[in-house]
């Protein structure tokens, strides 16, 4: 069995998809990595959870990508009033005509910011991750399909917890990768004060949502050794066995990390998965999914440092073995 796609298939992804991440890199300065990790997401498919203090630029971010593929964009803060409604919409009766007319919400749009997730009720929460698992709005027994491409780009601040609902395990699990934008380093600061960062209203759309939708067809088709299959069930397992672990990453989490390998490696113009494209993206895949052991939290242990030693302890397959 081998991939379905061509070499010259191959050569048109990982070049769009860098021109993808320069077009944004134009306004988020030093954060290439986290920029392929919020495409890889977009192209998989998937929501990207950003936990970070306020100010490093989670909202340029979402309205970098929309402009660079031509999208629609929508900003929700979240606050302990908001309602389900204020997300999905609502039916609102027309007097004149005689029938309820449903008003769309924020969410129709193709890359969502939901900003500080965790300051919204449970409840309002809810409403969020099933839209974002299902990718359809359900409004008076009437459904409503997103457009597509659809990527929720959430937040929370990891500083502030006065006033927030931590959202549970089972919806973590629902977004596909979890990173941090964290501060520019001096280099980058320097070049943002001297003005080397446009705004994202400067950001030219590179591609369109159509041409997103393809690049995302094609992931499907790049191929994965069975020695990588079972190398990503080694991790996953190795998580729920770990001593400072109480629950170990779910099968969506391996799920997960297999189909993101698969976009990685077509970003970077292959047909097939290595080892190090699954070491690469273990930790923003997994590391939200594992619930540490109450004492190893207690000791500092984080899930960062545990996935860090998941993958020391587990050997990748050969090179050789590896390889389409």
């Amino acid at each position: 069995m081998s991939s379905s796609i061509t070499a010259e298939q191959s050569a048109w992804f990982g070049d769009t998809f860098g021109r993808l991440v320069d077009n944004v890199e134009q306004a988020i300065v030093g954060k290439r990595h986290v920029i392929e990790l919020a495409f890889t997401a977009l192209l998989t498919r998937g929501h990207l959870l950003l936990e970070d203090v306020p100010g490093t630029g989670k909202t340029a971010l979402a309205r970098a990508l929309s402009r660079t593929v031509q999208g629609t964009s929508a900003r929700v803060q979240f606050t302990p009033d908001l309602l389900p409604g204020d997300i999905t919409g609502i039916s609102v009766y027309d007097q004149k005509r005689g029938e309820f007319e449903f008003h769309k919400g924020p969410i129709f749009a193709n890359i969502v910011l939901a900003d500080e997730i965790n300051r919204a009720s449970p409840k309002t929460q809810s409403a969020l991750l099933e839209v974002m698992e299902e990718g359809q709005v359900t409004v008076d027994g009437v459904t409503r399909p997103l457009d597509r491409p659809f990527m929720v780009i959430a937040t929370q601040n990891p500083i502030e917890q006065a006033g927030t609902y931590r959202l549970p395990e089972a919806q973590l699990d629902r977004f596909l990768m979890k990173t941090s934008l964290g501060y520019p380093d001096s280099a980058s600061t320097r070049r943002i004060l001297e003005g080397a960062a446009v705004t994202t209203d400067q950001i030219p759309g590179i591609i369109l949502p159509k041409a997103v939708n393809d690049m995302i067809a094609l992931t499907a088709g790049v191929f994965v050794e069975p020695v990588l299959i079972d190398y990503i069930t080694r991790l996953v397992e190795a998580t729920r066995d770990a001593a400072q672990t109480r629950l170990g990453a779910s099968v969506r989490g391996a799920l997960a990390l297999a189909n993101v390998s698969r976009t990685w490696a077509l970003a970077h113009g292959r047909n097939f998965v290595t080892p190090d494209d699954i070491k690469a993206l273990a930790l923003p895949v997994l590391g939200h999914r594992i619930i540490l052991d109450p004492e190893a939290e207690f000791d500092g242990v984080t899930a960062d440092q545990v996935i860090g030693q998941v993958l020391l302890d587990t050997a990748p397959p050969t090179q050789g073995a590896a390889q389409s």
